[in-house]
């Protein structure tokens, strides 16, 4: 019976087929994992994922960055609104230590270093610019009578006598920037003037300090880069006693008793705008504070 002999064999064949097949499939995949992955798509797989794990670092090293400078500017921002507010309530305080005379003990600590560092910095010098442009904008639509008497007040005490500015040991903090802007201011109230005194206005300038020391004055004016003004107006003995604003207001009274027409009052100083006598158009200049230092 050879037939039955046969399909033993036939099957045993069948089955060495399949297991061959089995094996030679062995190179692709692995049949207890269930998935089938080529050497070249597990290299692309494993290099996407490291290429994500990059971006993904990319990203959180951005957004930490991105929240530093964000705690930086939110910082910086906040520091430069307390320095403005502190700015804005001294000033505040500066003014009316000025408007009433206060002694400078009557000023807070932090204001006088404020003080220090506005001089110190561009702001003084913008702030004096903008009112001695205004001032030039006033004058340069006016022509002043050929008689000479049309007389303009210049208060010398701040912006131009230099021992203004070195009465106190608070100024030994003051460096060399402080001094090249103060020279800078020293300019710009120059240049201002000798236009005034060229378009054929009288100068008449005016301190608060006592006569005896007008030999200084004069030295310091000449030095300045001042060569002619009308007069120079200094305290007498007997008003050395006087409020600064009686001293100034009867000066100006007396300059009206000449003859002369005030067409104006230029100072950094309350003070010099006190009493009658005014000029028709006065200007505060910008004050770098020695007030309250």
């Amino acid at each position: 019976m050879p037939s039955f002999n046969e399909q033993p064999e036939s099957g045993d064949s069948s089955h060495s087929l399949i297991s061959g097949g089995l094996s030679d499939m062995g190179g692709h995949y692995v049949m207890e994992s269930g998935v089938y992955m080529s050497s070249y798509a597990a290299t692309i797989f494993i290099t996407a994922l490291l290429t994500i794990g990059v971006l993904l670092l990319a990203v959180l090293v951005a957004l930490t960055v991105m929240l530093e400078s964000c705690q930086r500017t939110n910082s910086g921002a906040y520091k430069q609104s307390v320095t403005n507010d502190q700015y804005d309530y001294c000033k505040i305080i500066a003014f009316h230590a000025e408007l009433n005379n206060s002694e400078e003990d009557e000023t807070p600590t932090f204001c006088k270093e404020i003080a220090l560092n506005y001089f110190s910095q561009v702001q003084f010098t913008q702030d004096l610019n903008l009112t001695v442009h205004l001032a030039e904008s006033y004058f340069s639509v006016l022509k002043p009578n050929e008689d000479g008497l049309d007389a303009i007040l210049m208060d010398i005490d701040d912006l131009i006598l230099e021992e203004v500015a070195t009465n106190n040991s608070s100024t030994q903090q003051w460096n060399k920037q402080v001094d090249e802007l103060k020279h800078s201011a020293q300019l710009i109230v120059f240049r201002f003037l000798m236009k005034l005194q060229a378009s054929g206005w009288s100068l008449h300038f005016f301190t608060r300090k006592p006569s005896w020391n007008s030999d200084t004055i004069i030295e310091t004016l000449k030095f300045a880069g001042y060569e002619k003004w009308s007069s120079l107006v200094m305290r007498s003995d007997e008003e050395l006693q006087l409020e600064n604003w009686e001293y100034i207001s009867g000066r100006r009274m007396q300059l009206q008793d000449q003859g002369y027409r005030i067409a104006s009052v230029i100072s950094c100083r309350m003070d010099a705008f006190q009493g009658p006598y005014l000029g028709k158009r006065n200007f505060k200049l910008a004050r770098p504070m020695f007030h309250i230092l």
